[in-house]
């Protein structure tokens, strides 16, 4: 699933044209990038926007500004800079790794490193494959300190894709802290820091607070070919409801596309759930939008929440319980977590997992 371009705040996509454009060498080292009015004609968006973007590039130690001279490219080549690269595939939530993004940047432990900041950028859903491993080509060629990478999803080759960049990284000396998900699907152990929230104990909250207003029928909705964070999550479902004393049916547990309502209808009429799990915010908010159609009722036929606390999920026509993800702390640990690796390579393996909290609003029924 493509991310909506609206969905991506605009200095970001301003920033990632640019950062895209300096470490292709459209712009070579030394030239005068366009003046602030020529970017505001360009890319149709205001000078606040893109005062904004040229100060996370400036960050990034992609340019610097000479007062009275304009904005110059600086040598991206030197490999002795000190920098890390936060590489993002385009099929990831925006609203979630945005902030852990920023939060990396604005750190003060990070004064020292620059941020390449890739996969904010506009792609067709066919090119992510090829951007995503050219993009970790570049920082390889750049020499980077590090990388954060959250790993591609929603494609049958996925996985393959993900071992072959940390494959790619490892082989080049350079350490690999993942965000949110791991490179190969549980329970195969994993050879790189991991930073994320508890997936299984975020699935077992949810339902359980389900399970409190009293459901008895609960669902769990998920999309074909999701990160192993989604089957943690329906993991954490599953152990909620057998703490409960509640009996689980496997056709309650559902991999569907929430958009398909002839998918969603044979669905309700199978298992007749009284409650749902979705296993995001964006999962629940198209199954929300597709049950209203039928003409279901969200909480009054089926209570729902979902999981992220994405900023949209306030805003469905019933607002939606969910938990949030800390997404500013998620960063500030992972920031933490590759300066020691960095500085120690060879500590164990860490897999750090945070807690979540617990958004309740009108789609459970409270």
């Amino acid at each position: 699933m493509v991310v909506a371009a609206s969905s991506i705040p605009k200095h970001a996509r301003v920033f990632a044209a640019l950062q895209s454009e300096i470490v292709e060498g459209r712009w070579r080292p030394g030239q005068r990038l366009p003046s602030e009015a020529e970017l505001v004609d360009r890319f149709e968006v205001s000078r606040i926007t893109i005062g904004r973007a040229m100060r996370d590039l400036q960050v990034a130690g992609l340019i610097e500004r000479r007062r009275g001279s304009g904005t110059f490219v600086r040598d991206v080549s030197d490999r002795t800079t000190r920098a890390f690269g936060l590489l993002v595939p385009e099929s990831r939530d925006a609203e979630i790794f945005t902030p852990i993004g920023r939060a990396i940047v604005n750190s003060p432990r990070a004064r020292e490193y620059g941020l390449l900041w890739s996969g904010a950028a506009e792609h067709e859903q066919s090119g992510w494959e090829e951007t995503v491993w050219r993009l970790c080509q570049q920082y390889i060629e750049r020499g980077v300190t590090g990388v954060f990478f959250t790993p591609l999803e929603g494609a049958p080759d996925s996985v393959a894709i993900n071992r072959r960049i940390g494959a790619a990284l490892d082989a080049a000396g350079i350490p690999l802290v993942l965000i949110d998900s791991t490179l190969d699907p549980y329970p195969e152990p994993s050879d790189h820091d991991l930073v994320g929230i508890d997936n299984r104990r975020a699935g077992h909250l949810v339902t359980s607070h389900l399970v409190g207003r009293g459901c008895q029928r609960i669902g769990f909705v998920a999309l074909q070919h999701s990160a192993s964070t989604v089957a943690a999550r329906e993991a954490g479902y599953r152990e909620a409801l057998f703490a409960s004393g509640i009996r689980t049916e496997s056709d309650l547990a559902r991999l569907l596309d929430p958009d398909d309502a002839d998918q969603v209808r044979g669905w309700l009429e199978d298992v007749r759930p009284d409650g749902v799990v979705c296993a995001n915010d964006r999962t629940a908010a198209r199954l929300m939008h597709t049950l209203r159609g039928l003409g279901v009722d969200v909480p009054g036929d089926v209570r729902m929440v979902g999981i992220d606390d994405l900023e949209y999920a306030r805003l469905l026509p019933t607002p939606l319980t969910t938990l949030r993800q800390p997404t500013r702390r998620l960063g500030e640990v992972a920031l933490a977590a590759m300066l020691e690796r960095v500085e120690w390579p060879h500590l164990p393996v860490r897999e750090i997992r945070l807690h979540c909290e617990l958004v309740v609003r009108a789609s459970c029924g409270a």
